[in-house]
């Protein structure tokens, strides 16, 4: 069976990687639209792309208006910033919700009407040279041709994809993450080990996917406990980069699965970080359709633990269940009651959110058949 597999054009990686990205930055133009958020600029992490790019004699205009998840209007008034500076090409620095803004902003900057016209289509077209800088290690972002943008009239999280929306240049540079703090390490964490998770027991998997998935399934079980208790452990930090990028590698060609689907919605309408959602559900969702192939969650364990490779595969899945949930307490994810949420308005909103994530095609790619009683199966055992 033939499969494809895409990666950004270009991809820079390691200490000092961005340093080492000056010639490829001077050939995208004369300025830089960079996208970008308050946080981000205000902890310096900007400055430092900034101060360089005023070293390589590149103009940029900052546009650090994303605020939280992004939205259809946070995008519109990127777009209008960016005709209106005159730019050249986009850079994009911070968590998903820049990156997923910058890359929908310099599409919409040659695509008619509003982003919301295409959620559903695969978005094609030839767009400005797009770089793409995370400063976390999680989203993964910066190796998808996947956007994730809420729709404010319909209140709903809009999947956009097309391989035009894959960066011209990722830069994976650890120092981005050092400053990160120990929420959004949880966070952006364990939305890679979903990623890296689900593509590996995705139907669309395939072998290359499923060796970037492994491979980044052991570092982040390795890692993320480190650089959560310490985040200033380099060693920690370099290797969840690396992690992220593998998993965000993994889910550009063989996606995501169940978890996502039934995330998205939570996060749309009761505004859980993403990365969060992801784990609450995590557990339960992957207890629910372990049955559809122990083969591949008893390898998940036998990867993470040796010792599992004494266990049959019912019993090694079973195993990697446990280990899920030990490193949901050592990340401190806290439950749907401990966030804050009332459980009378989700159980009120829980059909919609059923709808929507069947609806997103995520559930579809899940190793095991999904209906949407299923999912609010699921959504009803995070209660109990």
């Amino acid at each position: 069976m033939a499969y494809e597999f895409s990666l950004p054009n270009k991809t820079i990686m390691g200490e000092n990687a961005l340093e080492a990205s000056g010639e490829t930055l001077k050939s995208f133009g004369e300025k830089a639209f960079i996208v970008s958020g308050k946080v981000v600029t205000k902890m310096g992490t900007v400055k430092i792309l900034t101060d360089y790019l005023t070293e390589l004699d590149i103009k940029f205009e900052i546009f650090n208006d994303i605020t939280g998840e992004p939205t259809d209007t946070m995008i519109e008034a990127g777009v209008k910033a960016y005709k209106d500076a005159g730019c050249d090409f986009c850079i994009a620095i911070g968590g998903g919700s820049p990156l997923d803004s910058g890359k929908a902003i310099a599409a919409m900057t040659e695509l008619e009407g509003n982003i919301c016209d295409y959620m559903g289509t695969s978005i094609e077209g030839k767009f400005p040279k797009l770089v793409l800088i995370p400063t976390t290690a999680g989203t993964g972002s910066e190796a998808t041709k996947f956007s994730i943008i809420t729709d404010t009239k319909n209140n709903v999280k809009m999947l956009l994809k097309g391989e035009a929306l894959l960066p011209d240049l990722a830069i994976i540079d650890y120092k981005f993450s050092m400053t990160s703090p120990k929420s959004v390490t949880a966070a952006t964490g364990m939305d890679a080990l979903t990623h890296a998770v689900e593509a590996y027991t995705s139907k669309k998997a395939n072998p290359l996917t499923d060796t970037y998935a492994l491979s980044a399934i052991k570092r982040i079980f390795t890692y993320l406990p480190i650089a959560y208790k310490d985040g200033e452990n380099k060693k920690a930090r370099e290797e969840m980069a690396l992690a992220a990028y593998e998993a965000g590698v993994c889910i550009n060609n063989s996606s995501v699965t169940l978890v996502h689907g039934m995330s998205r919605p939570i996060g749309a309408l009761f505004h859980v970080a993403h990365g969060i959602s992801n784990a609450m559900l995590i557990k339960e969702c992957l207890s629910y359709v372990i049955d559809g192939s122990y083969k591949k969650f008893a390898k998940i364990a036998r990867v993470i633990n040796e010792d599992n490779d004494k266990l049959n595969d019912k019993e090694a899945s079973e195993e990697f269940i446990n280990e899920l949930d030990k490193i949901c307490s050592i990340c401190e994810i806290p439950t749907l009651k401990e966030y804050g949420i009332n459980k009378d308005e989700f159980y009120k909103l829980m059909d919609k959110m059923a709808e929507d994530a069947i609806n997103s095609g995520s559930p579809s790619n899940t190793i095991k058949n999904i209906s949407k009683q299923d999912l609010i199966n699921i959504y009803e055992k995070l209660w109990k």
